[in-house]
């Protein structure tokens, strides 16, 4: 044997150990509908290390970020199975419903803002059957409970704002117990569609138009993604606006009532994990938010010059001053 020959066998031979422990390593699919999201992220990676994996050590992760467009959720999940990912983490509704869609082999945990019975996602809470489980982070109660509040903050509103994307699937299951809640009351829902960022800027004319009181974002993936720019928008019109996650309060929103995101993403990790280590999707209860909590922004408050009843101060779980 030429000795060029046994140096390139040697250096095979050598590679061969690496080579299979990169094969032994699983990878995780990551698909999210909004932009690439560090709260997302950090908190999966938590929860998987809760179960004792490590991104880079013993596990790989491949991040699909959709960047609001829905359209594009189908061919990214695609690619993930086609590099045959071990579990796919689906972060949103619609990521959950296109990777359900596309496999009922590849073991999927979600993190969603709807009912996943209703939406079909799994069979039962309890008993989720099929490749799917993960958790809620939404609840009946919790989209009326944005209503109550808001309208404890401005007792005179009429006319009320109802911020939804009209290209997600779910939207109007963001919106029918908020429209039959000020129904009841006697109060007047100004629909509102926004797709993209450049729809804010039309969004908030109309408002100003119609004399809005008030505003509720629903829970979309993509307002998250531009939290920024509404809270800074509604400071500018001075709108009471009432958000989905404390992640707006901390922006500057005004309030925030919803379940703890960051903790339901940390959730996902653990089943993930648990998956990994031979646990099934079937056999893992879908998880539901113990509590929801709300966060005031009571700087905020006083700069829309609102008179914060003492109840409301009383029942925030967090008032930032």
């Amino acid at each position: 044997m030429r000795r060029r020959e046994f140096i390139t066998l040697l250096s095979g031979a050598a590679s061969w150990p690496l080579a299979a422990r990169a094969q032994q390593m699983p990878v995780i699919g990551l698909l999210g509908i909004q932009s690439p999201d560090e709260d997302v992220t950090v908190s999966v990676r938590r929860g998987l290390s809760q179960t004792g994996y490590v991104e880079g050590k013993n596990l790989a992760i491949e991040f699909r970020w959709a960047e609001g467009r829905y359209e594009r959720l189908q061919s990214l999940v695609t690619d993930l199975i086609r590099r045959q990912v071990a579990v796919i983490v689906a972060v949103g509704g619609p990521a959950a419903r296109a990777a359900k869609a596309a496999t009922t082999t590849v073991p999927i945990v979600f993190l969603v803002g709807v009912d996943p019975v209703t939406s079909g996602l799994v069979a039962s809470i309890s008993r989720p059957g099929g490749n799917a489980t993960g958790t809620s982070v939404t609840g009946r109660e919790s989209n009326t409970k944005k209503f109550d509040l808001l309208c404890e903050l401005v007792p005179k509103a009429t006319v009320i704002g109802l911020l939804v994307n009209p290209s997600n699937p779910y939207h109007e299951t963001y919106t029918r117990d908020i429209k039959a809640a000020a129904s009841g009351v006697g109060r007047q829902i100004l629909d509102l569609n926004v797709t993209t960022e450049s729809d804010l800027d039309i969004t908030f004319a109309s408002l100003r138009q119609q004399h809005a009181d008030g505003l509720v974002i629903t829970d979309e993936p993509l307002f998250l993604t531009l939290r920024e720019q509404l809270v800074a928008l509604a400071a500018r019109d001075k709108i009471p606006t009432i958000y989905p996650y404390r992640e707006f309060a901390h922006a500057g929103g005004l309030i925030s009532h919803g379940a703890n995101r960051s903790d339901g993403c940390r959730q996902v990790g653990i089943y993930a994990g648990r998956i990994l280590k031979g646990d099934q999707p079937s056999d893992l209860p879908v998880l539901l938010p113990s509590k929801f909590e709300t966060v005031l922004n009571l700087k905020t408050a006083t700069a829309l010059g609102l008179n914060v009843p003492t109840a409301t101060l009383l029942r925030a779980d967090e008032v930032i001053e």
